[in-house]
């Protein structure tokens, strides 16, 4: 016979083994490590079983751990729990192998709540404790993200994690698909004229413009209200000759027409000082080519641009990046030799027998040519820059016809002298007024990844557009792809945007994009949602800025070119106000984006930050605006029930609720 108080004192030690929950159930421990970790990813390495990322014993500031998961930031896990897990523990922290090195993020998300944050961890600190319940939850997800800007070191241990459990165990899955579904309508064979309308140019220098217009073609276009010098070619609808000799707005009435219907639109030109009245529309070559560039590939690349409708959306310019040059002291008979001739003129390397026939193909077609260099002595690439030849390449690359010019700062650090604000500016001013006193306009763009606050002053010194950041592609992901906090940083600037003044938050990568940290893998689907992919169009489109791709143009398709070349989502971009989207919320969650547009309507971005779908809700005291509102969902190009005082919609993980307002 058992004693009663013995009994209880053994019934006490079963629970403390089993653990005993509510309901009379008896909860089983189930170790983290037991589910299926290569369903974990993991930044580098993989994940590894009561050990670290790197083999190691699991420790943390000293203290070590028996069992747990190694991983490495960012890193994710989907948990299928069908409610039947009571809680969830574990201690978190930086392993001891970074060596001190390393800052990440630990978050829990149950049923798209988060339920735990660690906030920012440095290699070191002590763990920190982990406690969820998971009481009716049915999906989990443990994230790790890097805290700063690199992934370098970025260790992260869950250790002593388990589950306690009542029924079935927990299943590790894969992240959830999602659908690719296009949301764009496909044009109608009716004309619909789109793109800028306005156009900035100097007195006198060469014009060329194709109008962008969506349709069956043949397309008839006519023009009314021509300057003289300019002339209309009504079977392409490719304008060209010269700007007018007087400064002044001539204001250009577009017609096209075929045997489906007519679409006309008004389109300013404004001849002065400003070009670039509208962000720029094109295509760079860097983040799927890299060094592998040739002529004929922006042979191609133009084609491209024309069959598959992009340039009937409004791009128009085909930029050439980095690695056209010859590069100083290679070896390879294609890149090497003598960076200039005996006159001091750049030379492009083999790839580029002729810039001055590359330049009259793309023109051929009413499209733009872009070209790159740096103001240092050698490019990003270590290709011949620019450094005390500046007004010599200026001029070659006005007379091969270029029209674009990217000027990274790079290599220049080396002979700037200093990294105060008249160091910083000091190339991208000189490069500036040499580029005003051309006899061609080459629109401006500064690369100098946003020092000295480039916002503030880039314009001062010629610039059209500027990037704020560092490198998009080599943003790692985090909880958020890449774009997210590349967008957001951008965001903060928007005060400093204007017509011929734009901040540049680097090129759109969707579709099928290079790896910028394996210049030599092949191309490959961006690791992007559909509803990521929405929201990174919307937006830069909201954010008025530049709308580059860098994706494969010989591979894209129908969902690519839906968002790519939805006109309405365009005209938001293109809007002739130009105005930048101001943040009207921002928290770990949702972000609100508003732009005020030219016809009194307002553009707006509802964007889920969150894990899973939600509703996303903006008032209009938030948005400052009164009264009865007519509401069109521009991915979709139809009008949606109109609104008073308050607007929700549900809205996909990562993705956006993208709508204009106007007032009733």
């Amino acid at each position: 016979m058992v004693h009663a108080r013995g009994g209880r004192y053994l019934v006490a030690a079963v629970g403390l083994v089993l653990g005993l929950v509510a309901g009379g159930s008896w909860a089983e421990t189930v170790p983290l490590g037991s589910l299926d970790v290569t369903k974990m990813t993991a930044g580098w390495g993989s994940p590894q079983v009561n050990q670290s990322v790197t083999g190691k014993p699991i420790s943390i500031a000293g203290k070590t751990f028996a069992s747990g998961v190694g991983t490495h930031a960012p890193s994710v896990l989907h948990v299928e729990l069908d409610g039947q897990a009571t809680r969830f523990t574990a201690s978190v922290g930086v392993d001891d192998g970074a060596e001190k090195n390393g800052s990440i993020r630990f978050e829990v998300f149950a049923d798209g709540r988060r339920r735990f944050d660690s906030g920012p961890m440095q290699g070191g600190e002590p763990a920190k404790p982990v406690d969820v319940d998971l009481t009716g939850v049915r999906g989990l997800i443990l994230l790790v993200t890097s805290s700063d800007y690199g992934i370098d070191h970025d260790h992260a241990d869950w250790a002593d994690a388990a589950f306690e459990v009542a029924g079935a165990k927990p299943v590790a899955v894969d992240r959830p698909s999602e659908p690719e579904v296009i949301l764009t309508p496909k044009p109608g064979p009716a004309p619909r004229l789109g793109g800028p309308r306005v156009h900035g140019c100097r007195p006198g220098r060469p014009f060329l413009y194709r109008i962008a217009c969506t349709g069956t073609r043949p397309i008839r276009f006519s023009a009314k209200g021509l300057p003289d010098g300019i002339t209309l070619d009504p079977d392409t609808g490719i304008l060209r000759g010269a700007n007018p000799a007087e400064p002044g707005r001539y204001v250009v009435t577009f017609q096209a027409a075929n045997d489906h219907g007519k679409d006309e639109r008004t389109f300013t030109i404004v001849v002065g000082d400003g070009l670039a009245l509208t962000p720029p529309m094109g295509w760079n070559h860097w983040y799927t080519y890299y060094a592998d560039i040739s002529d004929q590939l922006f042979r191609d690349a133009a084609d491209a641009m024309i069959s598959s409708g992009m340039a009937d959306a409004g791009y128009q310019y085909v930029n050439i990046d980095d690695c056209w040059m010859v590069k100083p002291g290679s070896n390879d008979p294609e890149l090497g030799g003598s960076p200039r001739d005996v006159d001091g003129v750049l030379r492009p390397n083999k790839r580029f027998p002729d810039m001055k026939a590359l330049t009259d193909y793309i023109h051929a077609k009413g499209l733009k040519a872009g070209i790159y260099t740096s103001p240092g002595p050698l490019t990003c690439a270590g290709y011949a820059g620019a450094y005390e030849h500046e007004k010599l390449d200026a001029q070659t690359f006005a007379d091969w016809g270029f029209d674009f010019l990217k000027y990274d700062w790079c290599h220049y650090a080396s002979v700037a002298g200093g990294d105060d604000l008249e160091h910083l500016q000091k190339p991208y001013k000189k490069m500036g007024d040499i580029l005003a006193r051309l006899d061609r306009d080459m629109v401006y763009n500064l690369c100098q990844y946003g020092m000295g606050d480039v916002w503030k002053w880039g314009g001062q010194v010629g610039g059209n557009c500027w990037r704020t950041t560092g490198d998009l592609g080599l943003r790692p992901a985090a909880r958020l792809p890449g774009f997210y906090y590349i967008g957001l940083a951008n965001a903060q600037h928007y005060q400093y945007a204007k017509p011929g003044q734009w901040n540049d938050p680097d090129y759109i990568l969707i579709g099928v994009v290079g790896n910028a940290l394996d210049f030599r893998s092949q191309p490959k689907k961006a690791d992007l949602t559909p509803s990521e992919q929405y929201g990174y169009m919307s937006m830069w489109c909201l954010m008025a800025a530049p709308l580059i791709y860098s994706g494969d143009m010989s591979r894209l398709d129908d969902f690519t070119l839906g968002i790519l070349c939805n006109v309405e989502a365009i005209e938001v971009n293109q809007d002739p106000l130009g105005k930048q989207a101001r943040i009207v919320r921002q928290s770990d969650d949702e972000l609100i984006l508003a732009k005020p547009m030219e016809d009194g309507s307002l553009a707006v971005g509802l964007f889920n930050l969150g894990e899973a779908p939600r509703p996303v809700a903006v008032s209009w005291s938030e948005l400052k605006l009164d009264g009865p509102r007519r509401v069109r969902d521009l991915w979709r190009q139809k009008d949606l029930d109109d609104a008073d005082g308050r607007l929700e919609a549900p809205v996909n993980r990562h993705g956006v609720h993208f709508i204009r307002l106007w007032a009733k």
